[in-house]
């Protein structure tokens, strides 16, 4: 039987398919010792598949749940030799990388996997994965504010899906809301407080799903329990639209 190349980079934990394609079209991917870069190639068991010039075999899929804390990079390499997310897991002996991103100075809740099907699920705009971030932002935050960013706000030229949105503490200069949302745009969460005069001057993502941070410390991590893989991947095809 066969399937196409990225599929099969994705299921023994390469990349997510997306990210496996890229490889593909940029030369990186080899079968039976030659170069492919056509993405409707299709592969069978027999064929060797090599990424720049290793092997690829099929791996056992992992789930890890990381608090990623701030000053670390959310990739699995990093050019400029900071610490990444990757760094913070060595014991892992399967290769895995994250599920979406967190900025630099982002922390909280990051998941990691060598599941491309799953990763593929959990980011892809055609699904809706709720994640709950705690931001401070400089500045009070008003009832008009509150309202904007429940119904949606502009920015990058198009408008946000609706949130949820609770004021938690007023301070002085500054205010701590908590901010509920199913997108996954690029420094969403900054460019809506923004947009709206109060720069963020602190955010962490406290959940993802119905997964949280409960019992751990900024840098600590734990695998997942297999009745959390499948609620994973359940809540991935139900929130399908």
């Amino acid at each position: 039987m066969s399937e196409r190349l990225q599929k099969v980079m994705a299921h023994a934990g390469v990349a997510s398919r997306r990210k496996a394609e890229k490889l593909i079209v940029e030369g990186h991917v080899k079968v039976n010792g030659k170069v492919v870069k056509e993405l409707g190639t299709k592969v069978t068991e027999s064929d060797e598949v090599e990424v720049d010039e290793v092997p690829i075999s099929k791996e056992v899929p992992v789930y890890y749940l990381l608090y990623k804390p701030r000053g670390v990079i959310t990739a699995v390499t990093d050019d400029k030799h900071r610490k990444t997310v990757i760094d913070l897991l060595s014991e892992v002996t399967e290769r895995i990388y994250p599920v979406g991103r967190l900025d630099y100075d982002t922390s909280g809740l990051l998941l990691l996997t060598n599941d491309g099907d799953l990763d593929n699920h959990l980011t892809h705009p055609k699904y809706e994965v709720d994640k709950t971030y705690v931001a401070k932002v400089k500045g009070t935050i008003t009832n008009d504010d509150m309202k904007r960013l429940r119904t949606g706000i502009h920015i990058d030229g198009r408008k946000t899906a609706s949130a949820k949105a609770t004021v938690i503490r007023n301070n002085n200069n500054s205010t701590i809301v908590s901010l509920t949302i199913h997108e996954g745009r690029n420094h969403q969460v900054k460019k809506m407080f923004l947009a709206l005069g109060h720069p963020v001057e602190k955010l962490s993502r406290q959940s993802y799903g119905f997964l949280n941070l409960d019992g751990l410390q900024p840098g600590d991590y734990r695998r997942l329990k297999p009745h959390e893989v499948e609620e994973l991947k359940k809540m991935s095809q139900d929130r399908k639209r």
